[in-house]
């Protein structure tokens, strides 16, 4: 992984792991201590899979977006290009958003309020090791550019 004077973003931890991090924490926390939701199954059911639709409609696009422009989609190497299409152009995150909602689909499929509590984890988790490291990363890359990206258009949604 990169460091802050590479020619790519000093992520410390893979964001994706991050996520699976806070549904098996919360699995275990739910074995432990349950914390259930009190939908009737077909509710939750029903709610989740929008949620999850939702999650992968906007992470999917943007990683084929990414790979189809020749990107790595890995944060902790070089970004070529910004991309400001598709759903680049109404969150600088759309992947890591997707994977918030997977999260909270999950979790309220699987009644789990402790996944759910954890997803405002995992997202601050995703901030501290990867995000803040892959923004400071593209204004040193592309400068005048990417801050004029970021007013106009927000980190999450």
């Amino acid at each position: 992984m990169a460091d802050e004077t590479s020619d790519a973003a000093a992520v410390r931890v893979p964001p994706p792991l991050v996520f699976v991090a806070g549904v098996l924490a919360g699995a275990v926390l739910g074995w432990a201590a349950p914390l259930r939701l009190g939908l009737s199954t077909g509710a939750r059911i029903a709610v989740a899979a929008v949620i999850g639709a939702l999650g992968l409609c906007l992470g999917t696009p943007a990683f084929a977006l990414m790979r189809r422009s020749g990107q790595n989609p890995a944060p902790w190497t070089s970004t070529p290009a910004l991309l400001g299409a598709g759903v680049y152009r109404v969150s600088r995150n759309p992947m890591y958003v997707g994977m918030a909602l997977l999260q909270t689909a999950i979790g309220v499929g699987a009644a789990n309020g402790w996944i759910l509590l954890l997803v405002p984890v995992a997202t601050a988790v995703v901030w501290a090791t990867a995000v803040r490291h892959e923004e400071a990363y593209l204004e040193r890359r592309f400068g005048e550019s990417y801050l004029a990206y970021k007013r106009r258009v927000r980190r999450w949604i």
